[in-house]
């Protein structure tokens, strides 16, 4: 459905397949079609897997079975992302399909109480996974799409009986992914929600819930498999953002640690800014014994917790979303009376609100005219408003 939405919305068709192709994958073949959902057209496209028992042509759901014996050869979660790594695709789109993949065996490891080395995928599912998973990433990649936002996420109802038996809708694997994403019951009984759907788009959605400030350029329809009593649809607005600020959903990620040496922390906080922090702070506290102990709080999109998690030093974290609300802002760099400094300029409906020099800038102009920087930056401030004032 993804794949299909965002043909619908101008992704050529025959680049996707030239793209999917630089994966090496054998045993598929992908189809495009315009079909009728309701009142809705859409465009439909199908992951044909060519499977021996089951016939060419056959489309599968991905399925994981950490436990248990399989009738059909299984891919492990290594195998996949060497495959991915190995492709001849961009840099970016192969980055983007290993974060889904490695976010999705996560989560199958931790509600079967396995690891994820133990995670593994039939055949069919997996390349049906690794083609709709990849073939997102690509799509996005050609649209050079730089943000993805999306609505509170429908969940669906009933039950499915599957190889663990007869489970909830949504199913655990789908459940873990949705933590920290707003979801929705529109009442239909049916699976809504794929692991493999859950994973793509938790996984590149910077915010989740309401629509952002953008002007529509393209809406594409992208058709699934039911017929159900509402259009099977999922539908894609492509478009220009209104501006770098607007609402978004963010993630706060904590860890307690009472075992470190105190230089350490300027490394791990380093690192955390190169994995994708937005902000770090370290915060003391009494722990349990009277011992002092320090919280490390991050601030990142909600598809980085992971990477945060492999750079924090703990064996646990926490983390709660959030919502922000940011200003417009944007660096410009003014002529003064010091000469030329950059600003971060902040806007609220046009209207400038602070227009802040950067600091370094700033310092080395009070360190070469021998005045206190504090001075500096507050002559800087006024003459930076002044000259962004209308």
């Amino acid at each position: 459905m993804v794949m299909g939405a965002l043909v619908d919305a101008g992704v050529p068709f025959e680049a996707l397949r030239a793209e999917l192709a630089k994966l090496g994958l054998p045993g598929f073949t992908l189809e495009r079609r315009e079909v009728m959902k309701g009142v809705f057209r859409a465009t439909k496209v199908d992951v044909h897997v060519h499977d021996h028992d089951h016939g060419a042509g056959e489309h599968k759901h991905t399925h994981d079975h950490p436990h248990g014996r399989h009738d059909h050869p299984r891919r492990n979660l290594e195998s996949i992302l060497g495959l991915i790594a190995a492709s001849g695709l961009d840099v970016a789109v192969k980055a983007k399909a290993a974060r889904i993949f490695t976010r999705l065996g996560e989560a199958e490891a931790r509600v079967h109480g396995t690891t994820i080395d133990q995670v593994h995928f039939h055949e069919v599912g997996a390349v049906d996974a690794i083609v709709d998973i990849t073939g997102a990433c690509i799509g996005l990649h050609l649209l050079s799409v730089e943000a993805v936002h999306c609505s509170a996420l429908p969940v669906g109802g009933g039950f499915v009986t599957g190889a663990h038996g007869r489970i909830p809708i949504p199913g655990p694997g789908t459940a873990e992914l949705l933590k920290g994403f707003p979801v929705v019951d529109t009442g239909v009984r049916r699976e809504l929600l794929t692991p493999t759907g859950a994973a793509i788009l938790t996984t590149l959605a910077t915010s989740a819930g309401t629509m952002p400030a953008m002007t529509v350029e393209a809406v594409g329809y992208g058709a699934g498999d039911m017929d159900l009593e509402t259009p099977n649809v999922l539908r894609v607005f492509l478009g220009q953002g209104a501006g770098s600020g607007g609402r978004e959903t963010i993630m706060q990620v904590e860890t307690t640690v009472d075992d470190m040496q105190p230089q350490l922390w300027e490394v791990v906080m380093e690192r955390l800014f190169e994995a994708g922090a937005l902000d770090v702070y370290l915060t003391p506290v009494m722990m349990k014994k009277s011992r002092p102990g320090t919280v490390l709080t991050a601030l990142c999109p909600p598809d980085k917790v992971t990477e945060l998690f492999e750079e924090s030093p703990t064996i646990g974290v926490r983390w709660t979303a959030y919502q922000r609300e940011r200003l417009d802002r944007e660096m410009v760099t003014l002529t003064t009376a010091y000469g030329a400094i950059a600003f971060k300029v902040s806007r609220l409906a046009g209207r400038v609100v602070t227009a802040t020099p950067e600091f370094d800038e700033v310092r080395r102009i009070a360190r070469a005219k021998g005045l206190p920087v504090r001075e500096v930056l507050d002559l800087a401030r006024a003459e930076g408003r002044r000259l962004l004032s209308p």
